[in-house]
């Protein structure tokens, strides 16, 4: 079973997770010590094995043996849903591999808890969990970023917070910004302000506790309108070879696409083109 458990208030847990707690024969947990706080402020005595980043794959196959024998498995990360920006992934896709059934007992998980309080559009969004640590694993990011329309979720711990900041407004530019931080505990706080404001209020702040921050996505009107004027900056012809892995006929679709015009006009401009 992959099992939430709660994000901060310990009031959160649900009556299934904590059956499940208690009748399992095994819990696997991302820190054994920290999970002990949990099952200790509800008098479980199941036993754990420390199932993490660094060992999950040694860990699994433990696991796994365990579950072919028939016992009850419980995975819980240190706070939310496992497998959500927290180990888990390993474990569950090998029972999958091996015909072991996978069942989720739902419960807290930050980011979703933070879109629903932060007043941000809701309908679509992206969850990118924390930001990579290489830099061209971060250009690669703010390059799909820049024109992503949709509301878009990261993690982020304190140390780093200030440098993310200044990383998002440096190449994104003036936006929207939602944070949360501390969910569910005593000083829970979400703060409403620009990415120029967030970097400005944090050189003056000094962060603490686990963030999440819910950020705005591009304007579908700028957008479109910088689609558009790339599009006239670039012959037909040209436009075509960005498609040359496609047929002709599928690459003439794509163009017409992005120029918003038919087929039959990107023919005629093409043979113009070619006199």
């Amino acid at each position: 079973m992959v099992c939430a458990t709660p994000i901060g208030n310990m009031d959160d847990i649900t009556y299934r997770a904590l059956e499940a707690l208690k009748n399992a024969d095994l819990i696997a947990a991302e820190d054994t010590r920290h999970t002990l706080g949990l099952l200790n402020h509800f008098n479980i005595k199941t036993p754990m094995i420390s199932c993490h980043q660094h060992n999950e794959q040694e860990r699994s196959n433990v696991i796994l043996e365990k579950l072919h024998e028939g016992q009850t498995v419980v995975l819980v990360s240190d706070a939310g849903t496992p497998a959500i920006s927290d180990p888990g992934e390993v474990l569950v896709r090998r029972c999958r591999q091996e015909g072991i059934e996978v069942t989720a007992l739902p419960g807290a998980c930050a980011f979703v808890t933070a879109l629903s309080m932060s007043g941000m559009p809701s309908r679509r969004y992206i969850f990118e969990g924390f930001l990579p640590t290489t830099s061209k694993e971060r250009k690669a990011l703010l390059d799909r970023l820049i024109h992503e329309e949709r509301t878009v979720i990261f993690y982020e711990s304190p140390h780093h917070l200030k440098q993310t900041l200044e990383f998002l407004k440096n190449g994104l530019g003036e936006r929207k910004i939602a944070l949360g931080r501390e969910l569910t505990k005593r000083y829970e706080e979400m703060l409403f302000m620009s990415l120029q404001e967030a970097v400005e209020y944090y050189s003056q702040q000094e962060p603490r506790g686990e963030y999440v921050l819910i950020l705005q996505g591009a304007d579908p009107e700028a957008v479109a309108q910088e689609s558009q004027q790339k599009w006239e900056s670039m012959s037909f012809t040209e436009h075509m070879a960005l498609y040359s892995d496609m047929p002709p006929k599928e690459a003439m679709k794509q163009v017409a696409k992005d120029r918003g015009i038919s087929k039959r006009d990107v023919y005629s401009a093409l043979l113009k083109e070619e006199e």
